[in-house]
Protein backbone atom coordinates (compact mmCIF):
# COMPACT_ATOMS: atom_id res chain seq x y z
CA UNK A 1 0.00 0.00 0.00
CA UNK A 2 2.80 2.26 1.00
CA UNK A 3 4.67 1.89 -2.24
CA UNK A 4 1.48 2.52 -4.43
CA UNK A 5 0.94 5.79 -2.29
CA UNK A 6 4.10 7.23 -3.46
CA UNK A 7 4.23 5.89 -7.07
CA UNK A 8 0.71 7.54 -7.38
CA UNK A 9 2.65 10.89 -5.37
CA UNK A 10 5.43 10.56 -8.12
CA UNK A 11 2.86 10.58 -11.41
CA UNK A 12 0.59 13.13 -9.59
CA UNK A 13 3.33 15.56 -8.15
CA UNK A 14 3.18 18.22 -10.85
CA UNK A 15 -0.63 18.40 -10.39
CA UNK A 16 -0.75 18.36 -6.93
CA UNK A 17 1.98 20.89 -6.90
CA UNK A 18 -0.47 23.35 -9.06
CA UNK A 19 -3.81 22.60 -7.36
CA UNK A 20 -1.70 23.29 -3.81
CA UNK A 21 -2.70 19.24 -2.74
CA UNK A 22 0.71 19.60 -1.36
CA UNK A 23 1.51 21.14 1.83
CA UNK A 24 5.07 22.33 0.57
CA UNK A 25 4.56 25.68 -1.19
CA UNK A 26 7.31 27.05 -3.87
CA UNK A 27 7.59 30.26 -6.21
CA UNK A 28 5.34 29.77 -8.52
CA UNK A 29 4.83 31.36 -12.18
CA UNK A 30 1.03 32.41 -12.16
CA UNK A 31 -1.30 33.47 -15.69
CA UNK A 32 -3.98 35.65 -15.22
CA UNK A 33 -5.89 37.56 -17.63
CA UNK A 34 -7.78 40.36 -16.16
CA UNK A 35 -11.32 41.12 -17.59
CA UNK A 36 -12.50 44.23 -16.44
CA UNK A 37 -11.11 47.56 -15.09
CA UNK A 38 -11.51 47.11 -11.92
CA UNK A 39 -9.29 43.28 -12.29
CA UNK A 40 -6.92 45.62 -13.73
CA UNK A 41 -6.05 47.62 -11.27
CA UNK A 42 -5.88 44.53 -8.89
CA UNK A 43 -3.08 43.42 -10.85
CA UNK A 44 -1.41 46.52 -11.42
CA UNK A 45 -1.08 46.52 -7.67
CA UNK A 46 0.10 43.13 -7.09
CA UNK A 47 2.23 43.39 -9.56
CA UNK A 48 4.12 46.51 -8.07
CA UNK A 49 4.82 44.76 -4.75
CA UNK A 50 8.41 44.21 -3.81
CA UNK A 51 8.00 40.49 -3.77
CA UNK A 52 6.28 39.88 -6.69
CA UNK A 53 8.14 40.32 -10.69
CA UNK A 54 6.27 40.90 -13.37
CA UNK A 55 7.18 38.64 -16.13
CA UNK A 56 4.64 39.94 -19.00
CA UNK A 57 4.33 42.91 -20.11
CA UNK A 58 7.20 44.78 -18.68
CA UNK A 59 5.75 46.97 -16.62
CA UNK A 60 2.19 47.24 -14.60
CA UNK A 61 1.27 50.35 -16.89
CA UNK A 62 0.96 48.22 -19.56
CA UNK A 63 -1.36 45.55 -17.80
CA UNK A 64 -4.76 45.61 -19.43
CA UNK A 65 -8.42 44.41 -20.40
CA UNK A 66 -7.99 40.68 -21.79
CA UNK A 67 -3.98 40.86 -22.17
CA UNK A 68 -2.40 37.56 -20.79
CA UNK A 69 -0.22 38.88 -17.42
CA UNK A 70 2.71 36.61 -15.97
CA UNK A 71 3.67 36.94 -12.39
CA UNK A 72 6.56 35.32 -10.56
CA UNK A 73 5.22 34.78 -6.95
CA UNK A 74 7.44 34.03 -4.23
CA UNK A 75 6.20 30.84 -1.57
CA UNK A 76 5.97 33.43 1.24
CA UNK A 77 3.20 35.52 -0.86
CA UNK A 78 1.59 33.22 -2.72
CA UNK A 79 -1.14 32.68 -0.38
CA UNK A 80 -1.93 35.90 -0.05
CA UNK A 81 -1.88 36.60 -4.12
CA UNK A 82 -4.40 33.68 -5.13
CA UNK A 83 -6.53 34.45 -2.16
CA UNK A 84 -6.93 38.43 -3.80
CA UNK A 85 -7.35 36.61 -6.88
CA UNK A 86 -9.93 34.88 -6.00
CA UNK A 87 -11.40 37.49 -4.30
CA UNK A 88 -12.35 39.16 -7.39
CA UNK A 89 -12.70 36.70 -9.62
CA UNK A 90 -10.07 36.46 -11.29
CA UNK A 91 -9.04 32.71 -12.10
CA UNK A 92 -5.10 32.08 -12.40
CA UNK A 93 -3.48 28.93 -13.94
CA UNK A 94 -0.03 28.03 -12.48
CA UNK A 95 2.88 27.73 -15.58
CA UNK A 96 5.61 26.99 -13.10
CA UNK A 97 4.87 25.53 -9.84
CA UNK A 98 8.51 25.32 -8.52
CA UNK A 99 10.41 27.95 -9.83
CA UNK A 100 13.46 26.90 -7.89
CA UNK A 101 13.88 23.50 -9.55
CA UNK A 102 14.14 25.39 -12.51
CA UNK A 103 17.23 27.47 -11.54
CA UNK A 104 18.73 24.78 -9.92
CA UNK A 105 18.71 23.12 -13.03
CA UNK A 106 20.04 25.65 -14.97
CA UNK A 107 22.95 26.72 -12.93
CA UNK A 108 23.61 23.23 -12.71
CA UNK A 109 26.80 22.17 -14.80
CA UNK A 110 27.27 18.72 -15.50
CA UNK A 111 30.56 17.86 -16.52
CA UNK A 112 34.00 18.52 -14.26
CA UNK A 113 35.20 21.17 -16.53
CA UNK A 114 32.30 22.61 -18.29
CA UNK A 115 34.40 24.78 -20.39
CA UNK A 116 35.90 22.21 -22.64
CA UNK A 117 32.44 19.97 -22.84
CA UNK A 118 31.52 18.90 -26.19
CA UNK A 119 27.47 20.15 -24.68
CA UNK A 120 29.27 23.59 -23.87
CA UNK A 121 26.81 25.51 -25.51
CA UNK A 122 23.70 24.00 -24.66
CA UNK A 123 23.97 25.04 -21.28
CA UNK A 124 23.90 28.40 -19.66
CA UNK A 125 27.05 30.14 -18.49
CA UNK A 126 28.14 32.11 -15.84
CA UNK A 127 29.75 35.68 -16.79
CA UNK A 128 33.36 34.45 -15.39
CA UNK A 129 33.03 31.40 -17.97
CA UNK A 130 31.58 33.66 -20.30
CA UNK A 131 34.69 35.64 -20.28
CA UNK A 132 36.89 32.70 -20.12
CA UNK A 133 35.50 31.58 -23.25
CA UNK A 134 35.63 34.96 -25.24
CA UNK A 135 40.10 34.41 -24.10
CA UNK A 136 39.62 30.91 -25.24
CA UNK A 137 38.12 31.56 -28.38
CA UNK A 138 40.10 34.32 -29.73
CA UNK A 139 43.43 32.55 -28.91
CA UNK A 140 41.57 29.08 -30.90
CA UNK A 141 41.34 31.38 -33.41
CA UNK A 142 43.71 34.18 -33.86
CA UNK A 143 43.71 35.06 -37.92
CA UNK A 144 39.51 35.28 -37.64
CA UNK A 145 38.47 36.46 -34.13
CA UNK A 146 39.16 39.80 -32.20
CA UNK A 147 38.32 40.86 -28.58
CA UNK A 148 37.59 44.59 -29.23
CA UNK A 149 37.00 46.35 -25.49
CA UNK A 150 34.25 49.13 -25.98
CA UNK A 151 34.00 50.02 -22.19
CA UNK A 152 33.26 49.23 -18.71
CA UNK A 153 30.21 48.60 -16.87
CA UNK A 154 28.75 50.20 -13.65
CA UNK A 155 30.51 48.31 -11.44
CA UNK A 156 33.53 48.61 -13.76
CA UNK A 157 33.46 45.05 -15.64
CA UNK A 158 34.81 45.00 -19.09
CA UNK A 159 32.22 44.85 -21.83
CA UNK A 160 34.23 42.79 -24.66
CA UNK A 161 33.06 42.40 -27.92
CA UNK A 162 34.19 39.67 -30.68
CA UNK A 163 35.01 41.07 -34.06
CA UNK A 164 34.73 37.71 -36.67
CA UNK A 165 36.57 38.90 -40.10
CA UNK A 166 37.01 36.23 -42.70
CA UNK A 167 39.01 38.62 -45.10
CA UNK A 168 40.04 42.18 -46.08
CA UNK A 169 38.19 43.05 -49.17
CA UNK A 170 38.21 46.62 -49.54
CA UNK A 171 34.78 48.76 -48.45
CA UNK A 172 33.78 45.94 -46.25
CA UNK A 173 30.41 45.85 -44.47
CA UNK A 174 29.49 44.57 -41.50
CA UNK A 175 26.94 43.61 -38.45
CA UNK A 176 26.27 43.79 -35.16
CA UNK A 177 24.74 41.73 -32.46
CA UNK A 178 24.09 42.20 -28.95
CA UNK A 179 22.97 39.67 -26.12
CA UNK A 180 22.18 40.04 -22.70
CA UNK A 181 20.96 44.11 -22.86
CA UNK A 182 18.23 42.43 -19.90
CA UNK A 183 19.78 40.32 -17.24
CA UNK A 184 17.27 37.82 -16.59
CA UNK A 185 17.30 36.88 -20.46
CA UNK A 186 19.54 33.89 -19.98
CA UNK A 187 18.67 32.29 -23.97
CA UNK A 188 19.94 35.60 -25.27
CA UNK A 189 23.93 35.30 -23.77
CA UNK A 190 23.23 31.74 -24.69
CA UNK A 191 22.60 32.69 -28.34
CA UNK A 192 25.57 35.03 -28.85
CA UNK A 193 27.82 31.88 -27.86
CA UNK A 194 26.14 29.80 -30.53
CA UNK A 195 25.75 32.06 -33.04
CA UNK A 196 29.67 32.85 -32.76
CA UNK A 197 30.14 28.68 -32.50
CA UNK A 198 28.25 28.21 -35.49
CA UNK A 199 30.08 30.81 -37.35
CA UNK A 200 33.66 30.11 -37.07
CA UNK A 201 32.86 25.99 -37.11
CA UNK A 202 30.27 26.24 -40.22
CA UNK A 203 32.46 28.85 -42.45
CA UNK A 204 32.92 27.55 -45.98
CA UNK A 205 30.91 24.29 -45.32
CA UNK A 206 27.39 25.91 -44.88
CA UNK A 207 26.73 28.17 -48.05
CA UNK A 208 24.41 30.90 -46.23
CA UNK A 209 27.39 31.72 -43.21
CA UNK A 210 29.93 31.48 -45.87
CA UNK A 211 28.44 34.62 -47.84
CA UNK A 212 27.34 36.49 -45.10
CA UNK A 213 31.21 36.06 -43.57
CA UNK A 214 32.43 36.83 -46.96
CA UNK A 215 30.38 40.24 -47.12
CA UNK A 216 30.63 41.46 -43.56
CA UNK A 217 32.72 41.68 -40.50
CA UNK A 218 30.79 40.65 -37.79
CA UNK A 219 31.05 41.89 -33.68
CA UNK A 220 29.12 40.30 -31.39
CA UNK A 221 28.49 41.69 -27.79
CA UNK A 222 27.56 38.19 -25.50
CA UNK A 223 26.27 40.37 -22.62
CA UNK A 224 25.55 43.89 -22.53
CA UNK A 225 24.71 43.87 -19.20
CA UNK A 226 27.54 42.00 -17.18
CA UNK A 227 26.33 43.32 -13.79
CA UNK A 228 23.20 42.56 -13.90
CA UNK A 229 23.38 39.40 -15.09
CA UNK A 230 26.10 38.38 -12.77
CA UNK A 231 23.66 39.53 -10.23
CA UNK A 232 21.02 36.78 -11.91
CA UNK A 233 23.60 34.08 -10.88
CA UNK A 234 24.04 35.14 -7.15
CA UNK A 235 21.25 37.14 -5.93
CA UNK A 236 18.22 37.40 -7.69
CA UNK A 237 17.65 35.26 -11.05
CA UNK A 238 14.47 38.03 -11.57
CA UNK A 239 16.63 40.71 -12.41
CA UNK A 240 16.30 43.03 -15.54
CA UNK A 241 18.22 46.17 -15.28
CA UNK A 242 21.47 46.89 -14.50
CA UNK A 243 23.34 47.35 -11.50
CA UNK A 244 23.82 51.44 -11.27
CA UNK A 245 23.34 53.49 -8.14
CA UNK A 246 20.87 55.98 -8.16
CA UNK A 247 21.75 59.74 -6.74
CA UNK A 248 17.79 60.39 -6.07
CA UNK A 249 16.63 57.31 -4.35
CA UNK A 250 17.52 53.99 -2.65
CA UNK A 251 16.26 51.69 -5.69
CA UNK A 252 19.17 50.23 -7.84
CA UNK A 253 19.53 49.94 -11.58
CA UNK A 254 18.60 51.34 -15.09
CA UNK A 255 16.72 49.46 -17.93
CA UNK A 256 19.05 50.12 -20.25
CA UNK A 257 17.02 49.35 -23.17
CA UNK A 258 15.16 52.48 -22.40
CA UNK A 259 18.21 54.56 -21.75
CA UNK A 260 19.23 55.23 -25.87
CA UNK A 261 18.16 58.42 -27.09
CA UNK A 262 15.31 57.79 -29.08
CA UNK A 263 12.41 59.56 -27.90
CA UNK A 264 13.92 59.29 -24.45
CA UNK A 265 11.73 58.75 -21.14
CA UNK A 266 8.28 59.44 -23.18
CA UNK A 267 4.95 56.86 -23.21
CA UNK A 268 6.14 53.59 -22.25
CA UNK A 269 9.57 54.25 -20.15
CA UNK A 270 9.27 55.54 -16.38
CA UNK A 271 11.19 58.59 -14.29
CA UNK A 272 10.81 56.78 -11.73
CA UNK A 273 13.74 54.50 -10.01
CA UNK A 274 11.84 51.74 -8.57
CA UNK A 275 10.54 50.73 -11.86
CA UNK A 276 11.65 48.09 -13.87
CA UNK A 277 11.47 50.14 -16.82
CA UNK A 278 13.35 53.00 -15.50
CA UNK A 279 14.83 55.49 -18.38
CA UNK A 280 17.81 56.76 -16.50
CA UNK A 281 19.02 60.14 -15.40
CA UNK A 282 19.21 61.09 -19.18
CA UNK A 283 19.95 59.39 -22.44
CA UNK A 284 23.55 57.28 -22.38
CA UNK A 285 23.53 58.13 -18.73
CA UNK A 286 24.47 54.30 -18.27
CA UNK A 287 27.80 53.39 -19.06
CA UNK A 288 27.08 50.15 -20.91
CA UNK A 289 24.74 52.09 -23.16
CA UNK A 290 27.03 54.85 -23.73
CA UNK A 291 29.64 52.30 -24.46
CA UNK A 292 27.32 50.46 -27.36
CA UNK A 293 27.00 54.07 -28.93
CA UNK A 294 30.10 55.26 -28.92
CA UNK A 295 31.37 52.27 -30.93
CA UNK A 296 28.14 52.63 -33.46
CA UNK A 297 28.72 56.11 -33.47
CA UNK A 298 32.73 55.34 -34.70
CA UNK A 299 31.76 52.63 -37.11
CA UNK A 300 28.45 53.56 -38.41
CA UNK A 301 29.61 54.14 -42.33
CA UNK A 302 30.54 50.34 -41.96
CA UNK A 303 27.83 48.88 -39.78
CA UNK A 304 24.56 48.58 -41.78
CA UNK A 305 22.85 45.77 -39.94
CA UNK A 306 22.02 45.95 -36.12
CA UNK A 307 20.08 42.99 -34.01
CA UNK A 308 19.53 43.21 -30.44
CA UNK A 309 18.61 39.64 -28.96
CA UNK A 310 15.97 39.65 -26.33
CA UNK A 311 13.34 36.95 -24.90
CA UNK A 312 11.21 36.14 -24.39
CA UNK A 313 7.52 36.03 -26.32
CA UNK A 314 8.97 34.77 -30.07
CA UNK A 315 8.71 37.94 -31.94
CA UNK A 316 10.72 39.63 -34.81
CA UNK A 317 10.66 43.04 -33.96
CA UNK A 318 11.74 46.54 -36.14
CA UNK A 319 11.63 50.20 -35.61
CA UNK A 320 9.79 52.18 -34.58
CA UNK A 321 9.18 50.78 -30.73
CA UNK A 322 9.48 54.73 -29.66
CA UNK A 323 6.63 56.01 -31.68
CA UNK A 324 3.63 54.76 -33.88
CA UNK A 325 4.74 56.32 -36.90
CA UNK A 326 6.26 53.93 -39.89
CA UNK A 327 10.21 53.65 -40.66
CA UNK A 328 11.25 55.02 -43.70
CA UNK A 329 11.84 51.63 -45.33
CA UNK A 330 8.84 50.02 -43.49
CA UNK A 331 7.89 47.28 -46.42
CA UNK A 332 11.85 46.54 -46.35
CA UNK A 333 12.42 45.39 -42.88
CA UNK A 334 8.89 44.12 -42.70
CA UNK A 335 9.59 41.79 -46.22
CA UNK A 336 12.66 40.77 -44.26
CA UNK A 337 10.99 39.50 -40.70
CA UNK A 338 7.73 38.33 -42.90
CA UNK A 339 10.32 35.63 -44.84
CA UNK A 340 12.30 35.05 -41.42
CA UNK A 341 9.48 34.17 -39.48
CA UNK A 342 8.13 31.43 -42.52
CA UNK A 343 11.24 29.87 -42.60
CA UNK A 344 11.22 29.34 -38.53
CA UNK A 345 7.63 27.60 -39.18
CA UNK A 346 8.44 25.79 -41.86
CA UNK A 347 12.02 24.23 -40.50
CA UNK A 348 11.12 24.03 -36.33
CA UNK A 349 7.33 24.28 -36.79
CA UNK A 350 7.27 27.71 -34.06
CA UNK A 351 5.11 30.63 -34.77
CA UNK A 352 6.99 33.81 -34.42
CA UNK A 353 5.06 37.57 -34.50
CA UNK A 354 6.46 40.23 -36.23
CA UNK A 355 6.12 44.05 -36.99
CA UNK A 356 7.22 46.98 -36.08
CA UNK A 357 7.81 47.29 -31.80
CA UNK A 358 5.22 50.12 -30.74
CA UNK A 359 2.52 48.47 -33.14
CA UNK A 360 3.16 45.02 -32.13
CA UNK A 361 3.94 44.92 -28.48
CA UNK A 362 3.82 48.69 -27.17
CA UNK A 363 5.30 51.72 -26.70
CA UNK A 364 8.77 51.35 -25.70
CA UNK A 365 10.90 54.67 -26.01
CA UNK A 366 14.87 54.92 -25.46
CA UNK A 367 15.98 51.17 -27.32
CA UNK A 368 18.34 50.38 -28.51
CA UNK A 369 17.18 49.60 -31.79
CA UNK A 370 15.42 52.93 -32.56
CA UNK A 371 18.36 54.58 -31.78
CA UNK A 372 20.59 52.79 -34.20
CA UNK A 373 18.28 52.96 -36.98
CA UNK A 374 18.05 56.81 -36.31
CA UNK A 375 21.89 56.67 -36.29
CA UNK A 376 21.86 55.67 -40.32
CA UNK A 377 21.35 51.81 -39.71
CA UNK A 378 18.98 51.52 -41.66
CA UNK A 379 18.28 47.53 -41.21
CA UNK A 380 17.68 47.44 -37.33
CA UNK A 381 15.95 44.63 -35.24
CA UNK A 382 14.72 43.42 -32.03
CA UNK A 383 14.40 39.53 -32.03
CA UNK A 384 12.42 38.35 -28.83
CA UNK A 385 13.20 34.35 -28.67
CA UNK A 386 11.68 31.36 -26.81
CA UNK A 387 9.08 30.68 -25.57
CA UNK A 388 5.93 32.51 -24.98
CA UNK A 389 5.74 32.03 -21.54
CA UNK A 390 5.49 28.33 -20.48
CA UNK A 391 9.15 28.70 -19.05
CA UNK A 392 9.32 32.62 -19.83
CA UNK A 393 12.78 33.74 -18.40
CA UNK A 394 13.13 30.09 -16.76
CA UNK A 395 13.64 28.27 -20.32
CA UNK A 396 15.45 25.05 -19.52
CA UNK A 397 18.99 24.67 -20.76
CA UNK A 398 17.05 21.41 -23.50
CA UNK A 399 15.75 24.28 -25.13
CA UNK A 400 18.48 26.41 -26.09
CA UNK A 401 19.50 24.15 -29.01
CA UNK A 402 16.10 25.04 -30.54
CA UNK A 403 15.53 28.54 -29.82
CA UNK A 404 19.45 29.33 -30.58
CA UNK A 405 18.79 27.27 -34.14
CA UNK A 406 15.32 29.77 -34.66
CA UNK A 407 16.96 32.57 -34.31
CA UNK A 408 20.14 31.65 -36.39
CA UNK A 409 17.56 31.20 -39.10
CA UNK A 410 16.44 34.67 -38.41
CA UNK A 411 19.92 36.32 -38.43
CA UNK A 412 20.71 34.41 -41.75
CA UNK A 413 17.65 35.36 -43.46
CA UNK A 414 17.85 39.20 -42.33
CA UNK A 415 21.86 39.17 -43.15
CA UNK A 416 21.43 37.56 -46.86
CA UNK A 417 19.05 40.17 -47.69
CA UNK A 418 20.81 42.90 -46.32
CA UNK A 419 23.91 41.71 -48.42
CA UNK A 420 21.52 41.28 -51.55
CA UNK A 421 20.06 45.20 -51.06
CA UNK A 422 23.20 46.77 -50.23
CA UNK A 423 25.03 45.10 -53.22
CA UNK A 424 22.28 45.95 -55.68
CA UNK A 425 22.69 49.78 -54.34
CA UNK A 426 26.06 49.28 -55.13
CA UNK A 427 26.54 47.22 -57.94
CA UNK A 428 27.58 49.36 -61.91
CA UNK A 429 24.63 49.51 -63.92
CA UNK A 430 24.92 46.50 -66.48
CA UNK A 431 24.46 48.13 -70.55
Amino acid sequence: MKTLLILFVLLHLDRLLKTGLCTETHDQILSVTPKTPEQVDVLKNVSSQDETALWQPASPQFIKEETEVHLFVPATSLQTVTDLLQRHAMTHEVLLANTNELIEMQTRNDSTDPRSSSTFYERYHSLEDIYYWINRTTQENPTTVSTVFIGSSSEKRPLYALKLSFNNRPNKKAMWLDCGIHAREWISPAFCLWFVQHALSSYNINSDITEILDNMDVYILPVLNPDGYQYTWTTNRMWRKNRSVSRSSNCIGVDLNRNFDANWCTEGASPEPCTEIYCGAFPESEPESQAVADFLRSHKDTVQLYISIHSYSQMLLFPYSCTTEEAENHNDLLEMVQEAAQKIRRYYRNTYKYGSGAKTIYLAPGGSDDWAYNLGIKYSFTFELQDRGRYGFLLPPSFIPKACNEGLTAVKTIALKVIEKTQALTSPPTL
